[in-house]
């Protein structure tokens, strides 16, 4: 019940907390850029709103999205995945509840697939949720660990010094230090494997 009742109430505070987080895009003294670069691949931010999409595209090389939203979040406001398709954009969609919700270990690892097989390609990924500060950032923070071999906390570091207003909740760092266990452990046996 616990899950439902929080998945309400994010239904019930989507458009008012969406209509903050573009307020804050636009106001002269607390400005918050709908998104920022972490690195030469990723791209962290909120909605991409149908209006900014080709310019997603055009301007930054993004060609593939990756999603945090559940529908109804984006259903309306952003591209569907054909719209983007058309664009030349690949989206993976990996819903997860706002507010309360966590990506899970398993959408951490297909997320972070995701990015690394568009960074061979040189393509870049936005990775986004509605404003790019919880659910967004838990995914760029594993797929740091994943190529830096970070812990959890230097990569949470590492994205606020670029986003400072992420917002990483106890629980998603907990899922991250689990995520960060995985990859320490293929780390040690890819070495044991070499000759």
């Amino acid at each position: 019940m616990g899950l439902e009742l929080g998945a309400g109430v994010a239904r019930l505070l989507f458009y008012p907390t969406l209509l903050y987080t573009l307020a804050r895009e636009r106001l002269p003294l607390r400005h918050r850029p709908g998104f920022h670069r972490i690195d030469r691949t990723v791209l962290l931010g909120a909605l991409p709103l149908r209006a900014r999409s080709s310019r997603l595209v055009q301007e930054e090389n993004v060609r593939a999205v990756l999603t945090l939203n559940e529908d109804y979040e984006t259903r309306f406001l952003c591209c569907s995945a054909r719209e983007w398709e058309a664009m030349g954009v690949e989206q993976l969609r990996l819903s997860t509840v706002d507010l309360t919700g966590v990506p899970t270990l398993e959408n951490l690892q297909k997320g972070v697939e995701f990015v690394l097989k568009h960074q061979e390609c040189g393509n870049s990924v936005y990775v986004h949720c509605k404003a790019g500060r919880s659910r967004s950032a838990t995914m760029v923070a594993a797929y740091l660990i994943q190529v830096h071999n970070w812990s959890p906390q230097e990569a949470i570091e590492a994205i606020a010094k670029i986003r400072p207003h992420i917002l990483i909740r106890h629980k998603q760092v907990q899922v991250l230090e689990r995520f960060h266990k995985l990859v320490i452990a293929g780390t040690a046996s890819q070495s044991e494997q070499k000759p």
